[in-house]
C-alpha cells in the first residue's frame, strides 16, 4: 500500500498545531536550541562535527517515523521534531560552509531555490499550501521537507548577515526582529495569510540563531557569555513547560470529548 496516496476518507486529523502566540515562543526557541544545541554536542560535548551530525540526522529519523505513524496532532512528539529538525538544519548548512567550503551567498541561493522548488511541487500536487489541512502523509512529507530547508535556509541567511557581511549578533536581533514584526502588521492588514506565515517562519529562523550566538558566544566576539550548555538548557526548559501545558490542554479536550 502506497502510503503517500491521499485518500478522501482519511481519518487523520491535522497534524500541526494552531498558529498562536505560544507556537511562535516555542518556534523561536527550538530555533535557537538548534543553533545553541549543535555546537554544544560538537564543540563542548566533544562529539565533533563528524559523529554529531550522524546522531542528531538518527534521531530526526527515528522522530519523523514516529510523527508520521501518529494520526494526529500530539506536542511532544511535534515539537521534539521540531527541535531535531533545527539542529540539524544547523549542522547541514556548517557542513557546507565549514566542512566543504561552500560560501554562505551559495548556501543561502541554494536553499532559496530548493524551497521555492518544494513549495512548487506541493501547489502542483495539492493545489493547496495551508498548514491548516496538514492530514494526509503526502501532505506531511512537503510540510516536514519545507520545514527542514526553512531552517537550513534561516541558518544560512542568518550566518551571512551576522557573519559575512558584519551585522553582528546584536544587529542580528534587531534586524531580524523588525522584519517578523513588519510580516506581523501585514498579516494583520489582511495580507495572504499562508505566504505572510511561511516568511514568518523563515525569518524566525536566522532571529533565533542571532539571538542563540548573542547569548552564548563570549563577550570578546560581541555576545553576553552564557556559554551554549546554559542557554540551551535554559531554552529547553521552557520549550518542555510550553509543550506540556499544550499536551495537557489536548488531553482535557480529549477527556471531555469522550465523555460527551
Amino acid at each position: 500500500m502506497n502510503l503517500l496516496t491521499v485518500s478522501p476518507k482519511s481519518n487523520w486529523l491535522n497534524k500541526v498545531p494552531e498558529i498562536t502566540l505560544s507556537f511562535w515562543v516555542i518556534k523561536i526557541m527550538s530555533t535557537t536550541v538548534g543553533e545553541t544545541g549543535a555546537d554544544f554536542l560538537a564543540v563542548n560535548a566533544g562529539l565533533g562535527q563528524g559523529l554529531t551530525r550522524v546522531v542528531m540526522v538518527s534521531l530526526l529519523a527515528l522522530a519523523l517515523i514516529i510523527q508520521f505513524r501518529t494520526q494526529r496532532f500530539i506536542p511532544w512528539i511535534y515539537w521534539f521534531t521540531v527541535v531535531l529538525v533545527s539542529v540539524v538544519g544547523t549542522l547541514v548548512t556548517d557542513f557546507l560552509t565549514d566542512g566543504l567550503g561552500v560560501s554562505l551567498y551559495t548556501s543561502t541561493a541554494i536553499f532559496a531555490v530548493l524551497l521555492m522548488v518544494i513549495f512548487a511541487c506541493w501547489y502542483w500536487v495539492e493545489r493547496n499550501l495551508s498548514i491548516h489541512q496538514i492530514f494526509t502523509p503526502r501532505r506531511e512529507l512537503f510540510y516536514w521537507s519545507a520545514i527542514l530547508c526553512t531552517f537550513a535556509l534561516g541558518t544560512a541567511t542568518g550566518d551571512l548577515a551576522t557573519e559575512a557581511l558584519g551585522l553582528g549578533f546584536m544587529w542580528g536581533v534587531v534586524v531580524f526582529g523588525i522584519l517578523i514584526a513588519f510580516i506581523y502588521v501585514v498579516w494583520r492588514g489582511g495580507g495572504n495569510s499562508v505566504l505572510t506565515f511561511w516568511i514568518g517562519y523563515i525569518l524566525t529562523r536566522p532571529f533565533g540563531a542571532a539571538l542563540g550566538d548573542l547569548l552564548t558566544q563570549a563577550k570578546a566576539y560581541g555576545g553576553f557569555g552564557f556559554g551554549a550548555m546554559w542557554t540551551s538548557a535554559l531554552f529547553l526548559i521552557v520549550i518542555v513547560i510550553l509543550v506540556s501545558i499544550a499536551q495537557y490542554s489536548i488531553a482535557g479536550s480529549n477527556d471531555t470529548q469522550a465523555i460527551k
